[in-house]
């Protein structure tokens, strides 16, 4: 596995590193001891899955509040989806920053969400599927969101008529 830094403070975009032959190839996408090397969570012990029917499906920008924060580990296992995280740490040099990325079933790659982060994606193909580990119990008591076009983060969403749950479409404004 590669870790590459983005430019929010800890968090990374993981790439595998196929060992391919005739037959295809065969690649680590976890492995607690390197990421544990590499400064992330190496327990991990919840993982869920979110199949999206329509492409611009929006889900987020979701985050769990202390003392609970979630860290993640996000890939697309199917089709396709533009991937956010916002850095709401108040203490954070990357604090109200925002990051994207497209994860797909083809490029493979593994986005690693940090605690104090609020994630939430877009799909760019129908019928996709997102394979979610948390270093962290869910809590519904502490979900918390913002607002996917909250003026105070900018994002640049690829499609701009999205596919909304009331929730996430009715957030408020944040307030750090």
């Amino acid at each position: 596995m590669r870790f590459l830094d983005t430019p929010l403070a800890d968090a990374r975009v993981i790439e595998i590193e196929p060992h391919a032959d005739a037959r295809g190839f065969f690649a680590r996408i976890f492995c607690r001891d390197t990421l544990s090397a590499a400064g992330l969570p190496g327990e991990f012990m919840q993982a869920s899955v979110s199949y999206n029917i329509r492409r611009g499906t929006l889900r987020g920008m979701h985050y769990q509040a202390p003392p609970h924060e979630e860290p993640k580990l996000v890939r697309c296992t199917r089709g396709a989806i533009f991937d956010v995280i916002i850095d709401l740490r108040p203490g954070s040099a990357t604090h109200r920053r925002w990051f994207g990325i497209e994860l797909s079933a083809e490029n493979r790659r593994t986005l690693y969400v940090p605690p104090g982060f609020a994630h939430g994606f877009q799909t760019l193909a129908d019928d996709t599927e997102i394979h979610y580990q948390m270093a962290a119990p869910y809590m519904p008591a502490l979900a918390r969101g913002v607002r996917w076009n909250d003026p105070a983060f900018g994002i640049a969403w690829p499609i701009a008529e999205p596919v909304l749950s009331e929730r996430d479409a009715t957030y408020p404004d944040y307030a750090p």
